[in-house]
Parts: C-alpha cells; structure tokens; sequence
C-alpha cells in the first residue's frame, strides 16, 4: 500500500491552525488511499499519542498510525525564554527522532513535513521529501538554499510569494493555497446576523495581532456598533486582557471576546456571522508577505464576506473579489470596508470548488506523482 510518513514538531492535540491544517493534511492523504504514520513530540503537558483522542479532538474517523514521541526537554514547562528554548528543542529533537526511527529509511520512502529541522536530518538519508513551507526564517533560509540541489526533496509553497523567494525549481515546487474541510460545516444550524467576526491566536512569542485596533474602531465609531464583533481564541491572557480593555471603553453590548472555543463552536460563530476578518500587524513579515490563512478559507465556505487589511499576501488569497480591503490602522478605511462588504450578495455554494481540502490533497500526490514520471528520486504515491 502506498505510505507517507508525516513528522512534525506540532504536538497533539492542540487548537492551533498549525496541528489543524497537519490533521487535515492526513485525513485527505488517507481519503485518497494513501497510508500514514504520523510522528510528533510528546512536548507539551497536555500531549498524548492517541488515534482516539485525536480522531475526538478533529472530529474525524479516518484511521492512522499516532506514534507520539518522548521529548526529553522542557518546553511546555517553561515560562522564561520559550521562543528560544522552543528552537533549541525542535532542533534537538528532530535529529534524535530522525537518527532513531529513520536512520535507514526503505528504499522509495516518501517523507512529508513542514519542519526546516525535520528536512535537514531527512536530507541526509536516502528518501523523497515533500517540504510544506509557509513562511521564512534565517535558519529556514539558509537551510534550504544549501539544500536546494538536492533532487529527493520536493516543495509545496503557501503562496507564489515564497516559491519567488525561495527560487525553487519549477519541476520541484508547487503553489498551494490552504483549503476548507467541507464536512466540518455539517450540522451546523446557526441563524445568520450582522455580525462581525475575527477567529484565530490573538499573539504567538508575545508579539500582538492587533486586535486592539479592532476595539479603537468600535469606540470611535456609532456606526460599527449597529453591527456586534465576536472575537475567537486564545491565549486566554490574551482575551482576557482585550475583555478588560472591552469593559472599561464601555463596548460590552457591542464586542464579545470569547477566548478559546471548541472546533464545533467556533465553525458555529462563523456561520451566524456575516463578515470575516483578516488583520495582523505588518511586523511580522509572515502575515504581510506569505499568510494564506485557513480562516479564509472557513469564512467564505461558511458564507461571509471578507474584511482583510491591505497585504500582499491577502491580494494573492484565491477568490479575492469577496475581499473588501483597508490600510493598516486606518479607522476610516475600516469602517468603510464593513459598510461595503455588508452589502455584499453571499456567495453560492458551487463557487466554492476547487478550495477544499481533498482537492488540495489531490494535487500533492499528483504533483509528487508527476515529479517521479519526470526522473527525479520517486515519491512512491
């Protein structure tokens, strides 16, 4: 049976778009009869290496291989310099996963990650690599500029914008946006309001998405008020902070800060709201140049029009002519743009083709496929 190997340095379960979009990945993998193990650390306290815990936690019943690996440093359990001790673990830990379990891959094994640590140690052994690459980093930089002759290693890039940066071949790389799980929207019954929602992590490292600006709208504005603003997800100092800020600017009928939700709450939110939102701050160059955010994705699929700040990468975001666009910190921007997109006629349902996940899926193995036919080291799909 044809396999793929997924390791990542996510820990599962977990309520980041990261550990979702993994999960995903695989259930689509699987859907299109392609056996995988999927192989994560055992990092964080909440970590266990359960097919049922996760098949529970993603609400799906595709069955897999979960080997949850031990994790002998202390990340999770540390309250001082995480980000740094974050690195120094995912590369600790990636060399001794790849040493231990694959240090002789079979012959034709093919490898997908989306880890730059993960890739380097692969690289090293004799196996096909698909490399999932969403952003840039100084290290991930390098790491793949020295790796960029090697003919085992194939890339799927989250915009146009990274495969430019990275100047891959062609023959070797793809451009694949993020997609929506249609089956996630199934049961849900939400009546549809005005409303306004944003829905994802509202810092990671201690750097803001800027929900802040939201709040300053809302305050300066009668006009947003006829329209409630939900805000979705965590770290729950984070969104208790921003209700704090809330009460005392006296907004509490019109903005509603709800921290983290479960899967099936937060795709009920977005279904009852008319107007999805994109925002982040253009300090982090991820967001600004190459985001392709599974929130989009979510929003349209569940039928709301799309407020997004002016971004290069949210120009290059599929069906951007549902997106009603604004300057960074510009209130008057902003208040226009929901005033223009409330407007909006809702997309119908056959418009959606093309941006789930299965399609998605499809395309990686018939990609990878594709690259074996042309004589590069063969994905065995």
């Amino acid at each position: 049976m044809n396999k793929i190997t997924y390791i990542t340095y996510q820990s599962f379960p977990a309520e980041t778009a990261n550990s979702l979009q993994t999960i995903s990945n695989i259930k689509y993998f699987v859907r299109n009869n392609i056996s995988v193990s999927l192989y994560f650390p055992l990092r964080e306290r909440e970590s266990l290496g359960s097919l049922e815990i996760i098949q529970k936690q993603y609400e799906i019943d595709e069955d897999f291989e979960v080997c949850g690996v031990k994790h002998f440093l202390p990340f999770g359990r540390v309250g001082k310099f995480k980000k740094t001790v974050f690195h120094v673990s995912h590369f600790i830990w990636s060399g001794w996963v790849i040493n231990k379990y694959f240090n002789q891959p079979k012959k034709g094994e093919v490898f997908f990650t989306r880890s730059e640590w993960i890739l380097y140690f692969l690289s090293k052994k004799d196996c096909t690599i698909i490399f999932e690459c969403h952003q840039t980093s100084k290290v991930r930089n390098f790491l793949i500029r020295k790796l960029m002759k090697n003919d085992n290693i194939l890339f799927v890039f989250l915009n146009d914008s990274l495969r430019k940066f990275y100047k891959t071949p062609d023959n070797r790389s793809i451009v694949l946006h993020n997609g929506v799980d249609p089956e996630s929207f199934l049961n849900t019954d939400s009546k549809k309001d005005n409303s306004l929602i944003f829905v994802g992590s509202l810092s990671r490292f201690g750097e803001k998405r800027n929900i802040e600006f939201l709040i300053d709208c809302y305050e300066q504005s009668d006009e947003l008020k006829k329209y409630k603003l939900k805000i979705i997800g965590g770290p729950e100092k984070d969104a208790s902070e921003l209700m704090d800020t809330v009460n005392k600017k006296g907004l509490t009928s019109s903005i509603f800060v709800y921290g983290r939700l479960t899967r099936r709450e937060t795709l009920e939110k977005i279904c009852g709201s008319k107007i999805g939102i994109l925002i982040n701050s253009s300090k982090n160059l991820h967001s600004y140049l190459y985001t392709s955010p599974l929130k989009y994705f979510e929003y349209l699929y569940g039928g709301l029009n799309v407020v997004a700040i002016d971004y290069p990468s949210h120009r290059e975001l599929p069906m951007n002519n549902r997106i009603i666009y604004f300057s960074e910190n510009n209130v008057k921007e902003f208040i226009d743009a929901v005033v223009r997109s409330i407007k909006l006629v809702p997309l119908q349902e056959i418009q959606y083709k093309n941006i789930d996940l299965d399609t998605r899926a499809k395309k990686i193995i018939g990609f990878a496929r594709k690259a074996r036919l042309e004589g590069l080291e063969p994905p065995t799909l």
